[in-house]
């Protein structure tokens, strides 16, 4: 292939933007560098963490290319996410691993790092239907019966020091809030985090196992038909599209974000997820307890999140609302209801 290259002489160093060094044409050349044919045709797809393109090839269906953050992976940490949804998909499981192209997953160009992964069509699952549900608790029981043969050693734990102690200090250090509000906010998360506490203690000592970590809706594409890439696909269902977030952690963490709506209507979707991932890998009903506080340690988390990716500049312009007066208030709010959910009994009981 040819095409007109021009000097990139955007280096990256200390005080760069995050990506400075990702252009169109060190995509293209990265691309090349593990011998794919790319026709110059780029898609960026929705991804703030990373970067994620969609990349058509001279010949073949177009690939998906994902380039990491410095310094939030470990190559280490990145190898086992390759790892684990590898293992997934050579048990059949309907999940989308990178291509190892030269015995590599994880390549690296300039002080680029990145994976190519097949592209998987699909649509957003309807998470209203108690059939979907079932399904998708089936998909999950099967993805934990894996993720608890042997644990993550270079990726870490969803606990309340990595999900909630460590953004807030990073918050409270990092001047983010208005003074007016600073202690008032950090007043009731100090609050939060002992809600937290006291349901961790409730649950008493439940098993940790390698989880995606984020499945919401977002990261799950329901596919029609026969055009999935393994396992029960053949006549249509869920496919997991990105591990980027897997860590060890309670299986909960991997149920509770497809509840949704009033008490009763969660206590129903959890019966219909549970039929179906039973049929697969145990639940322990003590992790119940788990549920407000790894809702409230994600609220923590997020905000926390948001402040440290500040300096990219795609921060700002798609979350212009972060950091206003009107978002810390209702962060406030947000969470003193969450310090009231956690006081109340579970959801469901065995």
């Amino acid at each position: 292939m040819k095409r007109d290259r021009k000097q990139d002489n955007a280096g990256t160093t200390s005080g760069a933007a995050p990506f400075s060094s990702l252009t169109p044409d060190s995509l293209l050349d990265a691309q090349e560098a593990v011998g794919l044919r790319p026709d110059g045709r780029l898609l960026a797809l929705n991804s703030y963490e990373n970067r994620v393109y969609q990349v058509f090839m001279e010949v073949g269906a177009p690939l998906v290319c994902k380039f990491y953050r410095a310094g939030r992976w470990s190559d280490a940490a990145i190898l086992e996410e390759h790892a684990f949804s590898t293992e997934l998909a050579e048990r059949e499981l309907p999940v989308v691993a990178p291509l190892a192209m030269g015995g590599q997953t994880l390549h690296h160009h300039g002080d680029l790092r990145f994976a190519v992964f097949p592209r998987q069509s699909g649509r957003a699952p309807e998470f209203d239907s108690g059939q979907t549900l079932e399904w998708m608790g089936r998909f999950i029981g099967r993805m934990h019966a894996v993720g608890a043969l042997k644990p993550f050693v270079d990726r870490p734990q969803i606990n309340i020091e990595s999900f909630g102690e460590e953004p807030r200090d990073f918050l409270l250090h990092g001047g983010f809030l208005p003074p007016e509000l600073s202690e008032v906010y950090f007043g009731v998360v100090d609050q939060a985090l002992g809600g937290v506490r006291r349901c961790f203690e409730r649950a008493g000592q439940v098993a940790t196992l390698r989880l995606h970590g984020d499945c919401h809706v977002g990261n799950v594409l329901w596919v029609d038909g026969g055009d999935g890439v393994g396992g029960d696909l053949g006549g249509g269902g869920p496919c997991f599209v990105d591990f980027d977030d897997a860590r060890m952690g309670p299986a909960i963490q991997d149920l509770w974000m497809l509840l949704s709506g009033e008490r009763v209507d969660q206590v129903r979707q959890l019966a219909d997820v549970l039929a179906g991932y039973e049929d697969f890998y145990e639940f322990d009903s003590r992790e119940l307890y788990l549920i407000e506080a790894l809702r409230t340690l994600r609220l923590i988390h997020y905000a926390g999140w948001l402040a440290r990716r500040w300096d990219d500049p795609a921060f700002p312009a798609a979350f212009p609302w972060f950091n206003t007066q009107r978002y810390w208030q209702d962060r406030i709010l947000e969470l003193r209801e969450q310090i009231a959910l956690m006081d109340e009994p579970p959801l469901w009981s065995a």
